[in-house]
């Protein structure tokens, strides 16, 4: 895979991972496989899978209640930070990248991503709440283009 679409997949996950901080790992342990190159074979098993898919539904339903801190906070920051590099570096290894500089690049990319897209998520929901009088129709949307993210980021 040519190194800039390698850093534009890390980047896709990284900024799934601001929108919901388990976007990208899940999406990366979905499309993992036992077979992987280390560490990504260890997504690949049933109970790795199970466990990221009911991370991301709850996360994706409990981000819908009202009184849910701050994503740009830092206890809200963090997770989305580390998830989003871990996400970004494991695509990148299990695609056949080797080169320290280049999965440790696609990390930080990632990670710089996730901060720069919760920034822009918490903005966008606000402006649709306004417009919609509700945060649901923002959240909504969020939701579908995390998963379009997501999809893209971990693709194969």
């Amino acid at each position: 895979m040519a190194p800039l679409d390698v850093l534009a997949r890390a980047a896709a996950l990284g900024a799934a991972s601001g929108g919901r901080s388990t976007a990208g790992i899940t999406a990366v342990t979905l499309t993992s496989r036992p077979g992987d190159p280390w560490p990504a074979r260890y997504l690949g098993g049933t109970t790795a899978k199970v466990s990221a898919a009911f991370s991301a539904l709850a996360e994706a339903v409990v981000d819908k209640l009202p009184g849910v801190p701050s994503r740009t906070a830092a206890a809200g920051l963090a997770p989305r930070v580390v998830f989003g590099a871990t996400a970004g570096a494991i695509a990148t290894r299990r695609n056949g990248s080797t080169d320290p500089l280049v999965v440790g690049g696609a990390a930080a990319l990632a990670g710089a991503a996730s901060v720069a897209a919760a920034f822009a998520g918490t903005k966008a929901r606000a402006i649709a709440a306004k417009r919609f009088g509700a945060d649901l129709p923002g959240a909504l949307a969020e939701d579908a283009l995390v998963g379009v993210l997501a999809w893209w980021g971990s693709r194969r």
